[in-house]
């Protein structure tokens, strides 16, 4: 950090006051710094431009940063959490004017393959796939280059999507950085379909475009209870390299009395040191984020979700990035009130497990 940035950071953490209201002109949850200052930057994703269901998601940072002004800042595990340092960035203009341009396409095209891709259609439409797919490429680069950036300056990186296919550069950026990882996916679908509905890069192909990277040694996927055949046969012929706690699995756990500390010590012993979070809001039970494209019955509760993140660093890991994705401003302020303090804890619980704050001692 730059020594003037340094300065302001320091002068900011004296005369800042984390119990006053939140200041609707500040930066994320009503926090002074800039992204310069920040020792954790938000990149936001404005992008939903491959949604098959329900459209929404690119509202989703904008909706968090609103709902974030609410939170309360104390945690009584972390005391001193906001003194972590972040920030969000403004979302980039070129971005969310290709997502603005290229979603009607892409819906109009979802339909008439929902339609059968009948003959008429076939002139208007067949260009489509290679058009997202060729921005899809330049999201990639932009995302990588500005995630890599933010890394290289010491910085911890959040992305906030934005749909979920959001966060791959990022994942590029951080396995020119780490020889191996394993990515933590609570999620309710495994995303595992190539190339779904003809677009590479499409929310439902996160996982199988991650998995092309070498440095990705293990996918551990919670929560999952909507897949197909395709995704359930690439599980099985994975060798282990993807291992899956549906949510089949963790309410057959729960009705024999499991407890969660149990279920989720299964869960953390399939991951290596370091780990990435990949959070998709579909993960947790729909009654906590109605808005979101394609919501699906059971999930996690929000403290089920927050238990397994605060053991996944109390044994050890270290969260070298995370993405938070498929939030959707829907009907009410609610899917934003969820995601925001959803978003607090990964990025408060990330700092503790990056050495960035300390959390007290947990008995």
């Amino acid at each position: 950090m730059p020594a003037s940035a340094a300065k302001s950071f320091a002068n900011k953490l004296e005369t800042f006051d984390p119990n006053a209201p939140g200041d609707a002109a500040a930066n994320l949850f009503g926090l002074p710094f800039t992204p310069a200052e920040a020792q954790v930057v938000v990149v936001p994703v404005p992008w939903e431009v491959t949604v098959s269901y329900r459209a929404g998601t690119a509202q989703g940072p904008a909706a968090i940063h609103a709902a974030s002004l609410q939170v309360d800042l104390f945690d009584p595990e972390i005391p001193d959490a906001w003194k972590l340092g972040v920030a969000l960035e403004p979302e980039d203009e070129v971005i969310a004017t290709a997502n603005q341009r290229l979603r009607p396409l892409a819906a109009d095209y979802i339909g008439w393959l929902e339609a059968g891709s009948p003959a008429t259609g076939s002139a208007a439409h067949s260009s489509v796939p290679d058009q997202v797919n060729a921005e899809g490429d330049k999201l990639i680069a932009w995302l990588k280059a500005k995630t890599g950036a933010l890394l290289d300056a010491g910085k911890a990186v959040a992305v906030l999507g934005g749909d979920h296919s959001t966060p791959l550069g990022y994942l590029h950026a951080l396995a020119e950085r780490h020889e191996e990882f394993a990515i933590l996916q609570i999620d309710a679908h495994c995303d595992l379909r190539p190339a779904y509905e003809g677009f590479k890069y499409s929310h439902a192909s996160i996982m199988y475009n991650a998995l092309e990277l070498p440095q990705v040694k293990k996918l551990v996927q919670v929560g999952i209870r909507d897949y197909c055949q395709q995704e359930a046969d690439l599980i099985e012929q994975s060798h282990g390299r993807i291992a899956l706690f549906g949510q089949r699995f963790l309410s057959e756990e729960k009705f024999v009395k499991k407890s969660w500390k149990k279920v989720c010590g299964k869960i953390i012993a399939q991951l290596p040191d370091k780990v990435y979070i990949s959070f998709d809001i579909d993960g947790l039970d729909p009654k906590l984020c109605p808005g979101t494209g394609t919501p699906v019955p059971g999930g996690l509760e929000f403290e089920e979700a927050t238990y397994l993140l605060r053991e996944v660093v109390r044994a050890g890991k270290t969260i070298i990035g995370f993405d938070l994705n498929e939030v959707a401003p829907g009907n009410s302020d609610w899917n934003g009130i969820v995601g925001a303090r959803l978003l607090y804890q990964l990025l408060n619980w990330m700092g503790v497990s990056q050495g960035r704050i300390a959390a007290r001692n947990h008995e």
